[in-house]
């Protein structure tokens, strides 16, 4: 039979996890569900504004290089290749995940004045990728679509080094890209 001093303390730290979990609930929770963290001042808002695009378009470039960009090149998009199926299935996940990776980057822009200007000539080209996903996903996209993606993310890239804020590759995981 158990001493009460080894269940005394198993049942305070059971309700210490117990507290800890419900104020980090409460304190942090999912972005998409309306909870998040809210910045006090101007410069909490630049920096939070910052920090949001380097994550969203980071997340964007290294979607479009790894599923979209390096299989494209290696010909895994060719008609007969080896697994041309599952890489165009990925690379229209992924071209539907950057292209939303970028507007929301280009949303968050918006919380930066010199980012905000950075970013400004670059939407038409985000809004330009709208349908890529689709066409990747029926193998119908060719050179300049790729081009093009390519290309909007190195101007995305260009327009926050510029700004201060230095976008490098995040490759997002399987359940980022298909929405998890």
């Amino acid at each position: 039979m158990p001493t009460p001093g080894p269940i005394r303390r198993t049942v305070v730290a059971l309700l210490l996890c117990c507290a800890l979990s419900a104020t980090t609930a409460a304190c942090g929770g999912d972005e998409s569900a309306g909870a998040s963290a809210t910045p006090t001042s101007s410069a909490e808002k630049q920096k939070f504004a910052k920090t949001r695009f380097v994550a969203n378009a980071g997340l964007a470039a290294g979607a479009t290089y790894q599923w979209i960009v390096k299989p494209y090149r290696a010909g895994k998009f060719t008609k007969g290749a080896e697994g041309q199926k599952l890489a165009l299935a990925k690379a229209g996940l992924a071209g539907a995940f950057a292209y939303n990776r970028l507007k929301a980057a280009a949303n968050n822009a918006k919380g930066d004045p010199l980012l905000s200007k950075a970013i400004a000539p670059i939407t038409a080209g985000i809004d330009s990728l709208k349908g890529l996903g689709t066409k990747l996903r029926n193998g119908q996209a060719g050179d300049a679509d790729i081009g093009a993606f390519e290309n909007v993310i190195n101007q995305v890239k260009d327009a926050g080094k510029s700004a201060g804020a230095e976008v490098k590759d995040k490759v997002p995981s399987a359940s980022q890209l298909s929405g998890g």
